[in-house]
C-alpha cells in the first residue's frame, strides 16, 4: 500500500504511529482492501451468521501469509463472552483455526476478552486505543514465541496492538498480524487534502 506523504518514514525507516509507540505489533499484512466484494463476504460472515464463509476467508489469509517469518503459534483475537453468545461464534477464532489447518501451525486461544468495550465503529483513533485499554488478559503464556494474530478487519489497528502489547508483556517474542481485508485510510487523508485545497482556491 503506497503511502500519501512524500516523507511518512523517519531515518529509522519509522512511520509516526511506531514511533509514538501506539502498535504493539511487529508487522501487519492483509489480503486486500475493505470494500467491494471483499467488505460484502466479510458483512455476511461476521453480521449475518454465514460461518461457513470461514474456509474461503481463510484461503484468502494463506494467500497473505508472509513466507519469510516463522511462526510458532496462531492466536485469534478474543471477543467479550457476552457479545460471542450473542453472534454465537468469534469470526476471528473460526479463521485461526481454518488457518491451523492448512498451514499445521498449531492455534491457541491465548487471549481472552476481560472487559466488555463499547463498539470500536465510530471512535477516534484515540477514543479506539483508549476503549480497549486494560481489555485483553493473556491466558496462555506466549513466551519465546513468534505469534501470529488472526482478525477479519484492520482497521486503526488499535486492537492488534492491545493485543499485541498483552501478548509481548506475557513474553511474546515478535507478534505479527494477519487479516483478510484492510481498511485503505488513504481515501479519508486524501478527502481532507482535497478540501484544503478547495477550501484555499476559493478564499477561504
Amino acid at each position: 500500500m503506497p503511502f500519501v506523504t512524500r516523507h511518512p518514514l523517519d531515518e529509522n525507516g519509522l512511520c509516526l504511529l511506531c514511533r509514538r509507540g501506539l502498535t504493539g505489533f511487529d508487522g501487519a499484512s492483509s489480503y486486500g482492501f475493505y470494500e467491494g466484494t471483499l467488505r460484502k463476504l466479510i458483512h455476511l460472515y461476521k453480521y449475518h451468521g454465514v460461518d461457513t464463509l470461514a474456509g474461503p476467508l481463510a484461503n484468502f489469509l494463506v494467500a497473505a501469509l508472509p513466507r519469510h517469518q516463522q511462526v510458532d503459534w496462531i492466536v485469534p483475537v478474543p471477543m467479550h463472552w457476552f457479545r460471542r453468545w450473542r453472534r454465537g461464534y468469534n469470526q476471528s477464532e473460526l479463521l485461526a483455526r481454518e488457518l491451523s489447518r492448512r498451514t499445521g501451525i498449531p492455534m491457541l486461544a491465548a487471549l481472552r476478552r476481560q472487559r466488555r468495550t463499547p463498539p470500536q465503529a465510530g471512535l477516534s483513533d484515540k477514543e479506539r486505543r483508549q476503549n480497549l485499554r486494560g481489555a485483553f488478559a493473556v491466558i496462555e503464556s506466549p513466551r519465546n514465541r513468534h505469534v501470529l494474530l488472526i482478525d477479519d478487519v484492520l482497521t486503526t489497528g488499535a486492537t492488534a496492538s492491545a493485543c499485541g502489547a498483552a501478548l509481548k508483556l506475557a513474553g511474546a517474542s515478535a507478534v505479527q498480524v494477519l487479516t483478510v481485508a484492510r481498511v485503505d485510510r488513504r481515501l479519508s487523508v486524501t478527502a481532507l487534502q482535497g478540501r484544503a485545497i478547495s477550501t484555499t482556491a476559493s478564499g477561504g
